[in-house]
């Protein structure tokens, strides 16, 4: 039954190990036409620039073309740094270049609007980081790309790669009844923004929180409306950032997505589980993948003892899924309806994400 006819052991039960072809991503299926190249600008310099820049040199559909930082030193840095040849100090400046067809808004989430607007309005497509401050705000900065016909993206890299494509093509036949997530971080620097309420206000729970929610708007049902949310926070005593956040979230078929995040874990956990009444799925890492950027999963169908199957599966990628994610922005240009599907499901996620954190505060406050 395995591709390699091999079989390994876990908890004394026989376990098959196969690896599956290359799948499309939930935003392009692989095809043998390359788009045409996008010219980027990052707006931002701190770590996740950085890191998103060493990502965004490997796509074979984008050029880093531009950098934009608050002081000139710190864009000649980055520029230095990542062989990029057009600096700026001003954003509003470099929305006005023609030598960029793209932005990325790597900035903290209380000036994200603004720049995303600009840079809609200005005929650039648009990749923004995420959380965004409300839903209000992220409908300000998709209606900013519709009128103007440019891609709208937030920068979740999980669901580029192909595993995500795979597990929503295994799940789409039964009925999924529960998504669980977990994501867990070991952030201890006070310093660092995620504990500054002021410029990062939804904390863990829109920091690590956000990937909880992405989780259940891809794997659930499209058609859902959420019933309702539960959540307890909890705060860091010191700068009052809240520092962790579980819940659950019911849905009018019934279903329900469980999830918990946080800053202060003795160890990263990214684990998710997929329950359905066809099969359930497990994931270690399902932010993440291999250094050869394989991704597992495992597969459980039936029930105790020999009526039981467990598999894991590698999927393969040709990228890692940040890279994946320049390249699918190129991919949707001129795509309506593959940009309408981007626009929901950032839409779905912050929405959901808004009902927790309220949640949360009402239990705080009671």
């Amino acid at each position: 039954m395995q591709a390699d006819g091999r079989w390994i052991m876990i908890d004394g039960r026989a376990v098959g190990v196969r690896k599956v072809p290359l799948q499309g991503s939930s935003f392009r299926q692989e095809s043998k036409m390359t788009p045409q190249k996008l010219r980027w600008g990052i707006v931002g310099t701190g770590s996740i620039a950085n890191a998103m820049a060493e990502r965004l040199a490997s796509a074979t559909a984008a050029d880093l073309c531009a950098v934009c930082s608050r002081t000139m030193a710190s864009a000649n840095a980055f520029g230095d740094a990542h062989g990029i040849a057009l600096r700026f100090d001003d954003w509003r400046t470099m929305m006005d270049s023609q030598d960029i067809d793209a932005v990325y808004v790597a900035t903290p989430t209380g000036i994200r609007e603004e720049i995303c607007v600009a840079a809609a309005s200005a005929g650039k497509h648009v990749i923004g980081e995420k959380p965004f401050a409300n839903l209000a705000s992220l409908k300000r900065i998709t209606t900013a790309c519709r009128e103007n016909d440019v891609v709208f993206m937030d920068a979740t890299h999980f669901v580029h790669h192909p595993r995500t494509a795979e597990l929503k093509q295994l799940t789409a036949p039964g009925w999924v009844w529960s998504v669980d997530s977990a994501f867990h971080a070991s952030l201890k620097d006070r310093s660092n923004i995620r504990y500054n309420p002021d410029l990062e206000p939804y904390g863990a729970v829109g920091d690590t929180g956000w990937y909880n929610m992405r989780a259940a708007v891809e794997f659930l049902s499209p058609e859902i409306t959420l019933v309702s949310a539960s959540t307890a926070i909890r705060r860091d005593p010191d700068t009052r950032a809240v520092i962790s956040g579980s819940g659950m979230l019911r849905f009018d078929d019934g279903s329900t997505s469980t999830w918990n995040c946080g800053f202060d874990s003795g160890a990263v956990v990214m684990d998710l589980r997929i329950s359905g009444t066809d099969a359930c799925v497990n994931v270690d890492d399902f932010i993440g993948h291999q250094q050869d950027f394989t991704a597992d999963y495992r597969l459980r169908r039936g029930g105790w003892g020999p009526d039981g199957s467990s598999e894991t599966v590698s999927v393969a990628s040709p990228a890692s899924a940040a890279t994946r994610m320049f390249d699918d922005v190129a991919s949707l240009v001129g795509d309506v309806d593959g940009i309408a599907a981007s626009i929901r499901a950032s839409e779905r996620t912050q929405a959901w994400l808004d009902a927790a954190w309220e949640a949360g505060l009402n239990s705080e406050a009671n």
